[in-house]
C-alpha cells in the first residue's frame, strides 16, 4: 500500500479522556488504511477557572501528562495495527465538543465513541461529544458504540432513504464505503402510516419503492460491483432502521443543517439512531 493521498484531508478521532478509546480508534484506523488517509487523534482538556484551588497549575500539568500518555498509547496502538497509516496526536485546551467540531472543519470525517448516555445527558454533559459534534461537523460523523457483530455474508451497509438531499448524500457515502469493503448496500425506506390514511396503502408503498429506485439509480451505475437491495419497511423510522441494521457494518443516514452547541437541531431519526443502533451510525450532511 502507498502512503496517504497527496493533499488529502484526514480522519479525526475524538478521544474520550475517561472512557476506552479502542473501538473508535480501531474503526478510524481501518478506515484510514482503506482510504489511504492520515489519522489525527484529538483530546481536549477543559480549562479550570476556579482560582481558589492553589494546586490548579500542578494539577493541570498532571492532567496534561495523562492526556499525552493516553494519546501516545492510542497512536502506538494504531501504528501496530496499520504501520502504513500516518498518525499524529493533538492535545488541546478547551471544551471537548467545540474543539473536535473545530478540527472537523478540515477533516474528511470524524469518528467518535459513544458513552451510551441518555439523550438529556448526551446533550448537556460537558464532556459529551456525540450530539454537539454530529450537529456541527461539516463532514460525515461516525459514532462507534459497540464491537462489530456481523452475521451476514457478504456483509452489508444499511442506508436510510427519505427523498431529502441529505439522504441522497448518505446513499452516495454508503455506496463508496461498501465498494471499499466489498460489501452490499441495503437501501431502506420506512413508511410510517398516518393516523388517517387518505390513499390506498399499496399506493404509498409503491411511491416509496419508486423513491428508492430513483435515489440509487445513478449509484448502481457508478459502483457496478456493489450488490444493492431495496426494502420498504412499515413502522417507526428509528426502530425499523435500527432493527434492519442490527447486524450491519453500519447504518448511514443524512442530516439536515448544522445546529448550535447543544445540537438540538438534529433530526429525530438521527438523534434516535445515535442512542438505539448497536452498529456504527454514520451521519452525512448535504454539502
Amino acid at each position: 500500500m502507498t502512503g496517504p493521498r497527496e493533499g488529502a484531508r484526514g480522519i479525526i478521532v475524538g478521544i474520550d479522556p475517561v472512557r476506552a478509546w479502542h473501538l473508535p480508534v480501531a474503526w478510524a484506523a481501518d478506515e484510514a488504511y482503506r482510504r489511504r488517509l492520515p489519522l489525527r487523534l484529538v483530546l481536549a482538556m477543559p480549562p479550570r477557572h476556579d482560582s481558589r484551588h492553589v494546586e490548579d497549575t500542578p494539577r493541570q500539568a498532571a492532567l496534561r501528562r495523562e492526556g499525552t500518555e493516553r494519546l501516545e498509547q492510542a497512536r502506538d496502538w494504531v501504528r501496530e495495527r496499520h504501520p502504513e497509516v500516518a498518525v499524529d496526536i493533538d492535545l488541546r485546551s478547551g471544551h471537548p465538543a467545540p474543539v473536535v467540531a473545530g478540527a472537523a472543519l478540515h477533516a474528511r470525517m470524524v469518528v467518535l465513541g459513544s458513552r451510551h448516555l441518555s439523550r438529556a445527558a448526551e446533550v448537556f454533559n460537558a464532556g459529551s461529544l456525540v450530539v454537539p459534534v454530529t450537529a456541527q461537523a461539516p463532514c460525515p460523523v461516525v459514532v462507534v458504540g459497540d464491537a462489530e457483530h456481523i452475521t451476514r455474508q457478504p456483509p452489508d451497509i444499511v442506508v436510510g432513504i427519505d427523498g431529502s438531499a441529505s439522504s441522497a448524500a448518505a446513499a452516495g457515502f454508503a455506496f463508496d464505503e461498501a465498494d471499499l469493503r466489498r460489501a452490499a448496500v441495503r437501501a431502506v425506506s420506512v413508511w410510517q402510516p398516518p393516523l388517517f390514511l387518505l390513499h390506498d396503502e399499496e399506493v404509498a408503498l409503491q411511491a416509496q419503492r419508486a423513491l428508492l429506485a430513483e435515489t440509487t439509480a445513478g449509484l448502481s451505475e457508478r459502483y457496478p460491483d456493489v450488490r444493492l437491495t431495496h426494502e420498504v419497511l412499515v413502522g417507526h423510522p428509528v426502530e425499523e432502521l435500527a432493527r434492519a441494521a442490527e447486524h450491519a457494518l453500519a447504518v448511514v443516514v443524512g442530516r439536515r443543517g448544522r445546529g448550535g452547541y447543544t445540537g438540538m437541531r438534529l433530526g429525530s431519526v438521527v438523534h434516535g439512531l445515535l442512542h438505539r443502533a448497536h452498529c456504527p451510525v454514520i451521519t452525512v450532511p448535504n454539502v
